[in-house]
């Protein structure tokens, strides 16, 4: 919270507008003035990033438990992420139970110098076997008494779940009508299943390409059910989970189409080995991989996200958008993802060349250079 009004000046996307002016921050952390002013100079000043997918970052792994989910928090608001899924890997029951008990502490306040926890997403172990990809083996079939005492623990907002496995569909009905969003992932399931998981109530595809059956003319799908149905997906867009001919495909077919990060406690950190999960992974080459290859997340940050979209030919409005007001939007967040009156005052500024500058959230100035 700041202890006074304090104004940010520059050019400022407002929705689909931009406007050159003065943008001021109320005490209480929240926007309370845009204005429109000739010849104010200064920053692009674009909305805070949501990233709906973080495992971890500032070597940091959500599965450690205890202060880690403020260490990632406070990690990734380096780069003008200023609010968060806490996201969880494939791990057994108990482990799991441990770990959601400390993020529903973690979720109930913003930390200083650190991005706001606004709960989690449950990445496995309701997921096909067959599609592990670097999810630990401790894939499960979903059982509604165990989900309620896992929702009982931290606020759960998205769960990955396979809709091809005998129940899940059933699974997916229930909580989708209760509020959870429900994204198929970690799935060798058809078009059909997916078109099936979409009627059910999912509304969005995890990593979209990424652990999941491919498209092929006479066998759609996963990918193909999200091509043709999905109004929402999440997709990795470092350039190297996903094609960039690949990301432009998925762009033009998915209206809301938004971006993680997937990212893991490598972000942030030089090349070497660090924990995801269960396991050991190794970041090198601008990648994170197991041992035998396989991609284990990322290391990207939504900056260089931002800067990647622009690189394949988003304009810097719509880049912004896939970061932020969808993602906001998929949560059914009202008061973040956007930068207008009475709105949290989350800011992610940069220089002409795309170089972050600042970062603002919830009305807190964010020191960068913060080790």
């Amino acid at each position: 919270m700041t202890e006074a009004y304090r104004q940010h000046h520059g050019r400022i996307l407002c929705g689909d507008a931009w406007i050159d002016g003065t943008l001021t921050v109320a005490p209480d952390g929240r926007i309370a003035a845009i204005e429109e002013r000739a010849g104010t100079e200064g920053l692009t000043l674009l909305p805070g990033f949501i990233d709906l997918h973080v495992h971890g970052g500032g070597g940091a792994d959500i599965m450690q438990g205890g202060d880690a989910a403020a260490r990632i928090a406070a990690a990734h608001v380096r780069h003008g992420t200023t609010a968060l899924l806490a996201t969880t890997m494939t791990a057994p029951m108990a482990e799991l139970e441990a770990v959601l008990a400390g993020l529903g502490q973690a979720c109930g306040t913003r930390q200083p110098g650190a991005a706001r926890v606004l709960g989690v997403h449950l990445e496995g172990p309701f997921i096909n076997q067959e599609k592990l990809g670097a999810q630990p083996d401790h894939a499960c079939v979903a059982v509604l008494d165990s989900l309620h005492r896992l929702r009982s623990l931290a606020p759960i907002r998205v769960i990955t779940i396979a809709p091809e496995i005998a129940g899940h569909l059933e699974i997916i009905r229930v909580l989708s009508a209760d509020g959870v969003r429900m994204q198929l992932g970690h799935t060798s399931g058809s078009y059909d299943d997916g078109v099936a998981g979409l009627r059910h109530g999912a509304t969005s595809f995890a990593h979209l390409f990424n652990a999941m059956t491919g498209l092929h003319h006479r066998q759609p799908g996963i990918v193909g059910a999200a091509l043709a149905h999905a109004r929402y997906a999440e997709i990795i867009p470092d350039l190297l989970h996903v094609h960039p001919g690949a990301l432009l495909t998925a762009l033009r077919a998915i209206p809301q189409l938004y971006c993680v990060t997937d990212s893991t406690s490598a972000t942030g950190m030089q090349d070497g080995d660090y924990r995801l999960g269960s396991h050991t992974v190794t970041k090198c080459q601008g990648g994170v991989r197991l041992a035998d290859g396989t991609l284990a997340g990322s290391c990207l940050t939504m900056d260089q996200a931002l800067r990647n979209l622009v690189s394949v030919g988003l304009d810097l409005a719509d880049a912004s958008r896939r970061l932020s007001a969808y993602p906001a939007d998929y949560l059914g967040v009202t008061d973040r993802g956007r930068l207008r009156v009475g709105a949290w005052a989350d800011i992610a500024a940069f220089d002409a060349n795309l170089a972050l500058q600042a970062v603002v959230a919830e009305g807190e100035r964010i020191d960068l250079a913060q080790a």
